[in-house]
């Protein structure tokens, strides 16, 4: 398998994902059910320290994937292995639960507006039971100055803060419990511009403050150049490219790749010729054996249609592609 292959590359991960697969069927008629292959045997590891992105249009899987890492959603079929752990089937993922957490998309939707804020960031400490009762109050503290708020904010409910401001109590949240993997799922696009600088700068601090490794999915290649070592790209579904960012954004290798890069305003007429190597819609028919961009890659050809690409090592800079006739 090609992802062993890679493996012997580089052994340092936190994280491995070997042939994750999450399929979802939604009714089309009164008998009728129609397969979405959200996961469809996905391989990936994430490197100790690292932030990994991954990027692919919407409906490509990606919050899908980060969510079945966690187990937030129960993967059908794979293997989940954290420092070497199988926590695919485990029954109790308690102290699992408190090394990996999780900063969604949306702070309004992701903090209970029941609660204050004091008691939505010392709820995970108190279920560790990570610090006495009597130092709770001061640990919530200190999280809240690490994040930019201040001690005011402790008795205020989330209705009363800006999306910015919830945004910064949900990775409190995150950090109360001492994790080492947090997954960033789109963290920043429901805010304003400004805000999100100032953000993915926070993220850039605790980061090296807490030695953290992040999971960063979003759809905007920009911040993956900001903030990524590495960056993974998906469609339906499927891992079409990794390696290191600077390498892929530079000089990507499969067509998908460029027809992200291709979406970014650019002045460059080069950049403008890119769209002309994609065109139509992402779908596949639910019984194609080939390759899922197909349909849409002008450099396709007939072994395309017959035969799935997998992933493999594409060079010496550890990247690999999953294409039969790779643009570089």
């Amino acid at each position: 398998m090609s992802f062993n292959k890679y493996e012997i590359i580089n052994n340092n991960f936190l994280l491995k994902i070997i042939n994750l697969k999450k399929y979802f069927f939604i009714r089309t008629g009164i008998f009728r059910k129609k397969s979405v292959k959200a996961v469809d045997g996905v391989s990936l590891d994430i490197r100790n320290g690292e932030t990994l992105g991954l990027v692919g249009e919407s409906g490509s899987g990606k919050t899908t994937l980060g969510r079945c890492i966690l187990r937030l959603i129960e993967p059908d079929s794979g293997q989940i292995l954290y420092k070497g752990t199988d926590i695919t089937k485990l029954n109790n993922m308690s102290s699992f639960r408190r090394k990996m957490q999780i900063v969604f998309q949306n702070p309004t939707a992701s903090l209970n507006p029941r609660m204050r804020i004091g008691e939505i960031i010392s709820e995970g400490i108190e279920f560790y039971k990570i610090c006495d009762k009597n130092e709770v109050i001061n640990r919530v503290l200190n999280l809240l100055e690490m994040v930019g708020l201040k001690a005011e904010h402790i008795n205020r409910y989330p209705h009363e803060l800006s999306d910015g401001q919830k945004q910064r109590v949900a990775i409190a949240r995150a950090l109360s419990v001492e994790p080492e993997f947090i997954v960033l799922d789109e963290p920043t696009s429901a805010l304003d511009l400004s805000i999100q600088a100032q953000i993915l700068n926070l993220f850039k601090k605790l980061k090296m403050d807490f030695k953290l490794t992040y999971l960063f999915i979003t759809h905007n290649l920009s911040i993956v150049d900001f903030m990524c070592d590495r960056v993974a790209v998906m469609y339906l579904g499927k891992i079409f490219e990794v390696g290191p960012t600077n390498k892929i954004l530079d000089n990507p290798a499969h067509p998908y790749t460029y027809m992200l890069l291709s979406s970014i305003p650019s002045t460059d007429p080069d950049l403008r010729k890119v769209k002309k190597i994609v065109k139509g819609e992402a779908y596949i028919p639910l019984d194609f054996k080939g390759c899922k961009f197909y349909n849409r890659c002008s450099y396709a050809k007939e072994k395309c249609l017959e035969i799935e690409p997998i992933l493999n090592p594409l060079d010496s800079n550890n990247r690999l592609v999953a294409c039969h006739f790779p643009l570089v």
